[in-house]
């Protein structure tokens, strides 16, 4: 008796429709990820297409009040989900911690440094800026860490793109202003920072310096193909971090910060929430051995323990503060 014939694997696509934002970081963003692809499979040709987000359009308003979850995704999200684009390219701390149905992570490229750029015209750092100053940043993230340092600081909303809001800050709005420093290195200007926060002062948001490519679960031709950009190290952190963010409940605009490292086969995870005025800090953390054929195992057991260790301290209550 002879054995069936294998189901063939669908032939790779030779052409790739990649959905971007359309500011200069995203387009990087698209190009970078274009690029890696195109370098792993020689033949592949990666084409953008550009939209222009919800996010992109309402400049006016702070994030979290305009809802924050989504805001710089679903419109890429819905066009994957059609079948317009092949594969979209995210900064993963915008993408929102549940996949949306049909949609997945299909790989996250190696992170660049997760800390945020102090931009301060006037130099200095942040114990150095006069009583009650003002700080411009849409993060609550930020805004509460920023407190829990200085508590007299006035935090101003500042929305654009990475250069808008340097301007902004520059223009004399604005005493100083914190941006990703991935951001500013992408974009060759990293000069632009008067200093980097510590981790101490500032931890990141989830995901934050890593990039997401996303692409429809059932595509087995693409998954295979965008595979081969897949960081374990950056996987496992990232998951970790987000896993953090999901299992305490918080969007991506929410007060949680959290920095995944994996260093001597463990993978470690610091995370924090802290109240809008700075005043309450729950901070924990959490390891776990580090295994490079499943990254996101450890990144998912690691995240939920961090939360739960946080929940036990009375994250709760300081996040339904934050959202009330």
């Amino acid at each position: 008796m002879t054995s069936p014939e294998p189901t063939p694997r669908p032939a790779p696509p030779t052409v790739l429709r990649l959905g971007t934002r359309t500011s200069r970081l995203a387009t990087w963003q698209a190009d970078h990820v274009a690029a890696e692809l195109e370098a792993a499979w020689p033949g592949l040709v990666v084409e953008k297409v550009p939209f222009v987000t919800e996010g992109d359009k309402v400049l006016d308003k702070p994030l979290p009040e305009i809802g924050g979850k989504g805001l710089f995704t679903v419109e890429l999200e819905a066009a994957l989900g059609a079948g317009r684009i092949d594969l979209a390219v995210h900064s993963l701390k915008d993408l929102p911690t549940d996949d949306p149905p049909g949609l997945t992570v299909g790989a996250t490229t190696r992170r660049e440094d997760p800390r945020d750029a102090w931009i301060c015209p006037a130099g200095g750092g942040v114990d150095d800026l006069p009583p009650g100053a003002t700080v411009g940043t849409s993060s609550l993230r930020r805004g509460s860490q920023l407190l829990r340092r200085r508590p007299d600081l006035v935090i101003r909303s500042i929305r654009g793109n990475v250069e808008t809001r340097i301007r902004k800050v520059k223009e004399g709005g604005y005493h100083a202003g914190v941006l990703a420093l991935a951001g500013l290195s992408r974009l060759e200007i990293e000069g632009e920072a008067a200093s980097i926060l510590d981790l101490d002062t500032m931890l990141p948001a989830p995901g934050q310096a890593a990039l997401g490519v996303q692409v429809r679960a059932d595509d087995d031709a693409v998954r295979r193909l965008v595979g081969a950009l897949d960081h374990a190290e950056t996987r496992a952190a990232v998951t970790a971090e987000r896993q953090f963010l999901a299992s305490l409940g918080g969007g991506c605009s929410a007060p949680i910060a959290a920095y995944g490292t994996v260093e001597n086969g463990r993978l470690h995870l610091r995370g924090r929430v802290v109240s809008l005025d700075g005043a309450r800090t729950v901070e924990v953390e959490a390891e776990a051995p580090f295994d490079p054929h499943h990254p996101a195992r450890a990144g998912r057991e690691v995240g939920e323990a961090a939360a739960q260790d946080a929940l036990a301290q009375g994250a709760a209550a300081v996040l339904a503060e934050a959202s009330a």
